[in-house]
This record gives structure tokens, C-alpha cells and sequence, in this order.
């Protein structure tokens, strides 16, 4: 079967990655009272080791590429996933490799999607550790449950890795032990767990704070136009704020 998983610098979408946007989050944590090990590891850095680690998966026949746009994905769509995305139907799951190099050759860019199920039946049961915090302050072991994404995409078209994909060989590759994120993120814990035990890569030890809210009882989004951290810090919160309103 053909297909590469490392893309040209020009199909790659750099406007989110500008040297300025990282320096305003550094800032940003800075104000919050944090710091962090030196030099920070850049994504844009890290294509091939991404590229490794797909092609490790594709090697044990558990990466298919998928040529669905995001309206076939929709249409045959088996439910929704913890995100409330459509479950992805399978259409590309058993395209023949005749198939796949034809379409490749003409130039179609695939996203490549992880046959969860296999994947999950390869492994076994799964669970991770949850530090839970005051008052319960004790470890708690969760199960994970991958079926519940369907079969994700852990390369996408225009950037040579997912979220899934690269934080998972990130985290490996920095020796992280422990992972804060907040709770809208919690259910994706359970294709990282997955992927860890495929991978053969540590398992750190997470933690989940609560999110901070709008005026309509939502999280903060950017996609909705809510306040950035920046625009709360000029509007008068504190570094306490922000830490008490996310549970710290």
C-alpha cells in the first residue's frame, strides 16, 4: 500500500504556528506563575518522529487511508463521539490497495484513520491512573474506552500528525509523568491510552481540572469568540483568578 506520512512545508497550514502566537502564550503562562524546562519542544520540529510512530501502526495493518470529505463522514456517520463529532461509518476501511495507490497517484490526500477496534482488541483491557484532587486527594484507576471514538484520524491532511498522535509521542519523548488538562479533554485519554500500549510508551499519571465558563454556562472557546486569557488579564483578573476559576 502506498502513501507517506511526511507532507511538503507548503501543504502545511503555518498561519497558527507564528513565532509571536507561542511567545504570547509563554507570556501568558509567565503571568500565571508557571515555568517550564528549557528548550520547549516545537511540534513543527517533530514531523518525523510522527512519521515513525504512523508508520509503526501502519506496519501492524492498523492505519487506513480515507478519502471522505467531512460531508461523506457526516452522512454515513454511526453516531457521535465523546466530542460530539459523527462516528466515522468505515467507507474507506476496506478500499483494495489497487484502489488506494490509484487514488493516490492522482493526487488525493487521504487522511489516515486508526482501526480502533483492532487496535483495542490487540491490547486489551485498558486503564490509566486520574490524581484526583481535594478532598478526595488519592489516586483513582479509570477504564478506558477507545470503541467510543470510533476510528479516529491520527493523520490529517494538512499537518502530518493529529492531537492524538503527537501528544502521545511528545509527552514519551519529554519523560512526562503527570498531565494537567481540563475536563473537556478527559475523554481523549482514551485513545492516548491506546496508543501508548501499541506504541510501547510510558504512561503518565493525569489529572483533570474544571473549565472555566461564559455568562452561558459554556467553556471558553476561540471558535466562539469568547475572551481570551490575555483579553481577562486586561479586564482585571488575577493570576488567582484564573488559577481558583480552573480549580488550583
Amino acid at each position: 500500500m502506498g502513501g507517506d506520512f511526511l507532507l511538503r512545508l507548503e501543504d502545511i497550514d503555518t498561519t497558527r504556528c507564528k513565532p509571536e502566537f507561542a511567545e504570547a502564550i509563554f507570556e501568558d503562562l509567565r503571568w500565571l506563575g508557571l515555568d517550564w524546562p528549557e528548550p520547549v519542544m516545537h511540534q513543527s520540529d517533530r514531523f518525523d518522529a510522527y512519521a515513525d510512530a504512523a508508520t509503526r501502526l501502519r506496519d501492524m495493518d492498523l492505519l487506513y487511508p480515507c478519502f471522505c470529505s467531512r460531508t461523506d463522514v457526516a452522512a454515513s456517520a454511526t453516531g457521535t463521539d465523546p466530542d460530539g463529532a459523527p462516528i466515522y461509518g468505515g467507507h474507506c476501511r476496506d478500499l483494495s490497495a489497487d484502489e488506494i495507490d490509484r487514488r493516490l497517484a492522482a493526487g488525493e490526500k487521504p487522511q489516515w484513520r486508526l482501526r480502533t477496534d483492532a487496535a483495542h482488541a490487540l491490547t486489551g483491557m485498558l486503564t490509566y491512573t486520574v490524581a484526583m484532587p481535594a478532598p478526595l486527594d488519592r489516586p483513582m484507576i479509570r477504564h478506558a474506552r477507545p470503541a467510543l471514538w470510533g476510528d479516529v484520524v491520527l493523520i490529517r491532511r494538512d499537518t502530518p500528525a493529529s492531537y492524538h498522535l503527537s501528544v502521545v509521542v511528545d509527552d514519551a519523548a519529554q519523560g512526562i509523568t503527570h498531565v494537567t488538562r481540563g475536563r473537556d479533554m478527559e475523554a481523549a485519554t482514551d485513545i492516548h491510552v491506546l496508543l501508548q500500549m501499541l506504541l510501547g510508551l510510558s504512561q503518565p499519571i493525569y489529572t483533570f481540572h474544571r473549565m472555566i465558563l461564559g455568562e452561558d454556562g459554556k467553556k471558553l472557546s476561540k471558535s466562539k469568540g469568547s475572551p481570551s486569557l490575555r483579553s481577562l488579564r486586561e479586564s482585571g483578573w488575577t493570576a488567582a483568578d484564573i488559577r481558583a476559576a480552573a480549580g488550583f
